[in-house]
């Protein structure tokens, strides 16, 4: 059965300003990351397989510390300081996850476990890897058991992350899960009791909590109750450019790759844990999509305890530009976040796109700014604000929103245990 949600008046979590403007705050680009075309040098593929060695054999009673990253020097300044990290995973990292690590100067890159050395040398050029050490999957424990390691970034899909962020909290590594731990409800708490019971911090990719604009929306509606009570919320959020099908076939579908993070808004903005009910209708306009049993155009809509309505309208369409729209009504007026434009243009039906904005671009901020808490967890400065009980429910309702749409009916919440392992039988 689904616990009784927590009072919808209590704030889900604390949240610091975000002085986006900030000089101190601004990321400092490192070297350019595009490989060299000299010549003379050799080429990137070629440097990925110099630097990739098997993990040694352990012999009785022997550490297990691992070699130094080997491939010649690093670039100065890049691996001499900073929390080390290790990235498992590259082929669904975020783009912007990617601009954080090659920018931010309070960490360096130590190892990439990754099979495919194309992916790796797609996402990163070999410059910027000249001083990280590249390791097949099965070497694994080479970066993991390497105490100059704090934290590992993972990129897995989440049917295969939850066993790779256990292995990595028992080596004593703060863990940043870039995508869900699991969509599994028991395997994905399993790991941030994991997390608790080793003292390492476990940080979901919640990314849009982070998000500047939508963070002053919330102190606006929650700290200062500049809405009076809410009344009704809806989003749009619409994909550009569509994720590949290949991606899509891992990440879990719409509900759990999209949705889920606008449940985490609403349930930020309103403060509810869990809606009442859920109701979702959904279609796949895309031939690809139908042949996965999953949708690519939701429309969701909830009622929670307090009274609020809620209407999220999520897409994997979006021909020219993504769509990223938030609106609170409440009984002392509205707020609205609309689509962030530099030209201050307003496009309508017109055949030339006039601002194209991607996904990545439009969320630079705020997974810059998740990459950075991460950091403040792996140095004890800050707790993770995304908790276990929050991710849970999360989850759920993005379960719930599912479940209804596949049955065509309602789910009360109040009433109903929800089968959230029900996606995992569905798109594989």
């Amino acid at each position: 059965m689904v616990p009784t949600p927590p009072s919808y008046h209590k704030p889900l979590v604390p949240h610091h300003p975000i002085a986006a403007s900030s000089p101190a705050n601004a990321a400092t680009p490192r070297e350019d990351p595009t490989p060299s075309t000299s010549a003379s040098r050799p080429s990137a593929l070629a440097a990925f397989h110099m630097r990739i060695a098997p993990a040694p054999s352990k012999q009785p009673g022997q550490s297990g510390a691992a070699p130094e990253a080997s491939g010649g020097l690093a670039p100065a300044g890049q691996h001499s300081s900073g929390v080390g990290l290790a990235l498992f995973g590259v082929g669904l990292v975020n783009k912007a996850l990617f601009q954080s690590l090659m920018e931010e100067n309070g960490c360096c890159l130590l190892y990439v476990v990754e099979d495919q050395l194309e992916e790796v040398e797609r996402a990163f050029g070999a410059e910027f890897l000249a001083g990280t050490r590249v390791l097949r999957q099965q070497d694994a424990d080479v970066a993991l058991s390497d105490q100059r390691v704090s934290g590992a970034i993972i990129c897995s899909p989440p049917e295969e992350a939850s066993e790779m962020v256990i292995d990595a909290l028992r080596a004593g590594k703060g863990v940043f899960c870039e995508r869900l731990p699991s969509f599994d409800r028991q395997t994905a708490e399993a790991c941030f009791d994991e997390a608790d019971r080793c003292g390492r911090p476990l940080v979901c990719g919640f990314y849009k909590r982070f998000d500047p604009a939508l963070q002053f929306l919330y102190k606006k509606v929650r700290d200062s109750q500049a809405l009076g009570r809410i009344h009704r919320i809806s989003t749009i959020s619409s994909t550009y450019p569509a994720a590949s099908l290949s991606f899509l076939k891992t990440s879990g579908g719409i509900f759990y790759n999209a949705a889920v993070h606008d449940i985490d808004i609403i349930s930020l903005l309103l403060g509810e844990s869990a809606p009442d009910t859920i109701f979702s209708l959904g279609h796949a306009f895309c031939a690809d999509m139908a042949y996965l049993k999953d949708a690519d155009t939701v429309a969701v809509s909830m009622k929670f305890p307090s009274g609020a309505i809620v209407t999220l309208d999520v897409s994997q369409h979006c021909t020219k530009s993504c769509d990223q729209r938030l609106e609170v009504h409440g009984s002392q007026g509205t707020l609205r976040v609309d689509n962030q434009n530099p030209l201050g243009i307003t496009e309508h039906g017109t055949s030339v796109s006039i601002y194209s904005q991607t996904q990545a671009d439009r969320y630079r901020d705020a997974h810059r700014e998740l990459f950075r808490h991460f950091l403040r967890t792996l140095k004890g400065k800050e707790s993770p604000v995304i908790t276990k009980e929050q991710f849970l429910w999360t989850i759920q309702v993005a379960a719930a929103a599912e479940q209804s749409w596949r049955n065509g009916s309602a789910v009360d919440l109040r009433n109903e245990a929800i089968d959230s392992s029900v996606i995992k039988t569905e798109i594989m």
